[in-house]
Parts: C-alpha cells; structure tokens; sequence
C-alpha cells in the first residue's frame, strides 16, 4: 500500500529576463514502511548520505554540513519543506536549500532527519528542547502524519521532565543555545515554574540548614536569566528572604571570580598589603580590558543587584561590600550602584574593615589619562554609605530603636578606617576632616581611634602648617581619651601646644579622680564603660603624677626665663613691657634668648675701656 503526494514545483530554466517559467509535476512515492527507504546515514568529510539504494535528490545545508537525503520522507512529515520551492542545485554553491539559524545545529537535525526517515531515535532531557523546536522550525504537526515529532516531544516534555527536578534543570541548561525558540514555546517558563514549585513545597517549613539549601548548587549552574525566572517564581509563591539572599550569594560567589578577594589594607609604606595587589594604575588597566572583553560579569552583577530582596537581614554586608566593589570594577549603571549603596547603609554597622577598602578605579577615559594624583582607596563611597546609615539611624532613634552597642562598633569602624586611609599621601586634609566629623559627637564616646587615625596622618604629611595641624586637632575631644592616650599624646610633638595643654590638664584632672576614687562626672554622652576605663592602677596613676611633676618643673623654669629676658629688653629699649601671653608661643626659643643675653654680656665687659657713647651703641646692634 503506497501513499501519493502530490507537490507542484516551480522551476527556472534560462535567464530570468527572458520571463519564462516552465512548471513541473512531480509524483513522490511514500512507502508507508519509511525505514525501507535508508538504513541509516553515513558521513563523509563535511557531509551525510543517507545509505539507500535509492539515489539522493535533495541536497540541504544546515551550518558548515550538506545532508543528501530524499525528498519524500522530508515533504511527508515537514510542512515547511513542502511549502518551498525547491531550486536546481548549483554548482557554486553545493546545495538545493540552505536553513539559516536552524534550532540545535546541524547534531539535532541529524535526529529529526532519522525520526523522518523512521529510523529510532532516543529522546532525553539533553535533547528533547532541540527537538522540539526544530520540530516546530519544519512545521511536523499532526495535520502531516500522526504521531508526528511536534506532539511526540510535546508528551515527553510535559508528562517525563516536568515531573522530575534534575530533568528539569538538564532542559533549562539546553536552552540557553535554543533562543528564541524556547522562549516563545514556554519551555523555560514552564520549567522554571516547575523547580519553584518544588522548592517552595519543600523549603515552605525548613530552616537556612544544609538540607534547607541543597538546591542551591543546581541553581547556581544555570545562566543569569534562567536563575533570575527562578528567583521570582520562588519569591511569588512565599520564599523566606533569608533563603532567597543565601541563594543569591551563594550564585554571585560561584560566577564572579573575584568575588572572595579581600583588600587587606596597608602596611607603614601606604602599599596595599593583599595578594592581588590592588592599585591605581592596575585597578585602571583591568577596567580598561573589563569594558572592552567581558561584559558578562556586569550583567550578572547588575542583575544580582536588581533582585536583591529588600529585607535587612537578606543578605550579609560583606557580600554587599564586594558586590560592590565588583560593580565599580566592572562599571555597573550608577543607578544600580546608588541603591547598592544604600542597601549597604542599612547594615552599616556589621562591616569590616577590610571590606571598606574599595579601591579608587578610573571610570573614564578622560581620568585614566590625568595626570591627578588619586587617592588609593575610593573614600567618597565610603563617605555616602556612611550618610546613608546616619538617615536610618536617625529614623530610628525618632522611633527609639537605637542600640548602644551599634553607635559602639560604627566609631570604632570609622575611626578604623581613617587610619588606614591616613597613611594614603595623596587623601587631602579636607577629605579627611570631612569623613571624620561626620559621625555626631554622641556617637563616638572614645575618642582614642581618632587620636591614632588624625596622629597617623600626621605623621604621614609631615609638611602640614601650623594652622592645618590645629584644624585636624579640633576634632578630637581630649576629654574622651583614655589615660594611655593621654600619657601618648603629651609626649607627642606632633601635635600643637595649646592641644598638649588640653591634654594634660585633662589627664590631671582625670589623675585626681583616680587618687581620690571617685568617678568623673561625665555629661549625658558618656556611658559605664567609658567611665571605667578612666580608673587606672596606682602604678599607672603614681607614674602619671611623676610625669606630670617634671612637666611643671621644665614649665616653671621657662616661664622664669622667659620673664627675665622680657625685663632685659624693656630696659634695653626703654618699651613697655610685652604681656607674657603674648609671648607665649615662642617658649621654646628661650634657650636661644639665654646664649644671646650671655654673649651681649660678654661682649660689654670687653667694651667697657671704650666711650661710652659707642659701648651704648654696640650694646643696641648686639641685643637687635
């Protein structure tokens, strides 16, 4: 019993200005028994031959491979190739029809070739996704044959892979090459709704525990926009926000390589002290080759961003702090970046330090060819998380949600930070003054990290004038500082005089406290732990009234001389007397003033036997 097709061919014969058609029919013979037509096919270099003993009359290039098939068993199952007019083969070319973008390659028409020619073919996860769209490119329908490759992949796919979860994520991996095919036949919406339904049926009652998450590592192989379909679907159905941060971290750490880099600081040369070695001029270059090659890791990046659930507790501020980083490495939209930032000023307070260190990347052109010298780690994204976090906290206290111990760990961090970024040469005093009057008074109640971060910088710009050294020491409340850093600062030259003054009087004043023990009273902003730390050991104490004796000793001594120089010259120039505060500030000099008063005596003796018109003369030019 034989079936007859019968397929109207146009062919052109001759030139085509000649406007002349001659037309064709053709009697195609389908055997009912198809697998009596080939047994199999053979390849040969660049080709496929069907083994037949039936000469070849179809010529089809799918990719870089020609397939010689016939042409009944393709027009039988294959609406598409029955609609075509078929040319004669040319020469130059090698091929009667060519099938541009074909879903699968060259592999998956291969199988559909054999499912038309009869030949078995095995259906499985890894194939059934190509299958099914190139069954839908060719048009195999119901309406040619019965049981036709359409309805057969489409049996599968629903009853077989949809029930099981490794099935499913084998699909969704295949896809990723089957764009747009896939999309449009809802094979990735539907297997995506599959794994979140399966998540959420088991996940719904279990805790973060290692067997609350063992999806996670079947997640984190597929591509970005599978993960982020499956991201949604477990977020609609009721997925704990902690469950969906740990997901995503876990994803952002398996797909971002530098994701578990860590910025170490810097050691007492201002190099950054961490196995990468982060700087400027490599942070640029690696921007430079980032824009132009890989734009990938910035679509991860930016898409993590986009979902990260909006609870505090989500996720954890060091994967934000490197995402971060890897936004500004990779130049994320700014508009990402901002709300990063912000995400981040809401769990400011559970930072570290080294997270903070972001370094200083170009992020143009136009900077990476200045000759500006740039700070080595980027401060003014440090300076707006920490705005950030001081509007929540703000928010919170009109709310009375405010913890100690969070005011606590955010002084010690930011006072942290501004020693590290003092050892920078390149960080401007305003900068530096600016991030550190940014927490408020009440926030920071010991002030001994910012007397180490504001002595390093210091001694890192040793070239600062007077006026600047006084300006970065107004910061600091001598008050707040614990006896160690009293007894440090007094003997620091470094700092300006009137600061070393306030300093002793303040530690004077904290050593009678201590002798007597009582307690200093402290304004509203001191809290227990501060005042204990005041109450030193007698031998700390006993140590402090020595320093402090001899101290007085040397200030009574130069206020001696100085006063004696001070009638000296009165009566030399017959002025008046110059107020002692006024001359206070050259109190150091006065060992200079003796040795000259020593020689201008000296001098007198020796001129004496001289008139005395002329002694009084020289007496003047050696005092001036």
């Amino acid at each position: 019993m034989q079936k007859l097709i019968q397929l109207d061919q146009l062919e052109n014969t001759g030139d085509v200005s000649d406007d002349t058609r001659q037309l064709h029919d053709q009697r195609i013979v389908v055997p009912t028994i198809l697998n009596q037509i080939a047994d199999g096919f053979e390849k040969k270099e660049q080709s496929w031959f069907a083994t037949s003993q039936l000469p070849s009359d179809l010529s089809i290039r799918v990719d870089d491979i020609t397939f010689y098939v016939h042409k009944y068993p393709l027009v039988a199952r294959c609406a598409y190739l029955r609609e075509i007019e078929f040319q004669p083969q040319n020469s130059h070319l090698g091929y009667d029809l060519k099938l541009e973008k074909f879903p699968g390659g060259s592999e998956n028409f291969e199988m559909i070739l054999k499912f038309c020619y009869g030949l078995p073919i095995s259906l499985n996860p890894g194939n059934v996704a190509a299958l099914r769209c190139g069954s839908e490119f060719l048009e195999m329908t119901e309406a040619m044959e019965e049981g036709n490759l359409i309805s057969t992949t489409e049996a599968f796919f629903t009853f077989v892979v949809l029930s099981s979860w490794n099935d499913s994520i084998t699909v969704l991996k295949s896809c990723e090459m089957l764009s747009p095919w896939a999309e449009n036949l809802q094979i990735v919406r539907r297997c995506c709704d599959s794994i979140g339904w399966k998540i959420f049926r088991k996940n719904s009652t279990e805790e973060i525990t290692n067997e609350g998450t063992w999806w996670f590592d079947d997640i984190a192989t597929l591509r970005i926009n599978f993960f982020l379909r499956i991201i949604t679907a477990i977020r609609v159905k009721g997925i704990k926000p902690e469950i969906i941060g740990s997901c995503i971290m876990h994803y952002g750490e398996k797909w971002l390589p530098n994701m578990n880099s860590e910025t170490k600081g810097t050691d007492k040369y201002g190099n950054i002290r961490n196995d990468s070695q982060w700087s400027i001029t490599s942070g640029r270059m690696q921007e430079k080759s980032i824009g132009q090659n890989n734009k990938e890791q910035r679509i991860i990046i930016e898409s993590l961003i986009s979902i990260l659930p909006p609870q505090k507790e989500a996720v954890s501020c060091k994967f934000l702090l490197r995402l971060l980083k890897m936004a500004m490495l990779y130049a994320a939209s700014p508009a990402l970046i901002s709300e990063l930032e912000k995400r981040i000023g809401m769990v400011f307070e559970n930072a570290g330090l080294n997270d903070l260190l972001i370094p200083s990347y170009a992020v143009s052109e136009q900077t990476i060819n200045s000759t500006e010298e740039q700070t080595i780690y980027n401060i003014d994204v440090v300076q707006r998380i920490l705005d950030y976090f001081l509007l929540y906290e703000q928010q919170k206290l009109q709310q009375q949600e405010m913890k100690s111990s969070t005011t606590v760990n955010i002084s010690k961090l930011v006072d942290s930070y501004l020693a590290e970024i003092a050892r920078d040469h390149n960080v401007s005093i305003t900068k530096f003054q600016v991030l550190a009057e940014s927490l408020p008074r009440h926030i920071r109640t010991c002030h001994d990290g910012l007397y180490r971060a504001i002595d390093t910088y210091l001694k890192t710009h040793p070239s600062l004038s007077e006026h600047d050294r006084r300006r970065l020491c107004k910061i600091m409340d001598s008050e707040k500082l614990s006896l160690d850093a009293c007894m440090h600062a007094a003997q620091n030259e470094r700092l300006p005089l009137r600061i070393v003054i306030q300093v002793l009087l303040s530690e004077q004043v904290k050593m009678r406290a201590a002798v007597q023990g009582k307690d200093i009273i402290a304004s509203d902003d001191y809290n227990l732990d501060k005042e204990n730390n005041w109450l030193s050991t007698k031998k700390e104490v006993k140590s402090l009234k020595e320093e402090l004796e001899k101290v007085k000793i040397q200030m009574t001594g130069l206020q001696r001389d100085y006063s004696e120089l001070q009638q000296e010259y009165e009566k030399l120039n017959n002025k008046p007397r110059i107020p002692w505060t006024s001359g206070w500030r050259k109190i150091k000099k006065s060992a200079l003033f003796n040795r000259k008063m020593v020689e201008e005596e000296t001098q007198e003796g020796e001129n004496r036997v001289k008139p005395g018109r002329r002694g009084s003369i020289s007496r003047r030019q050696s005092i001036s």
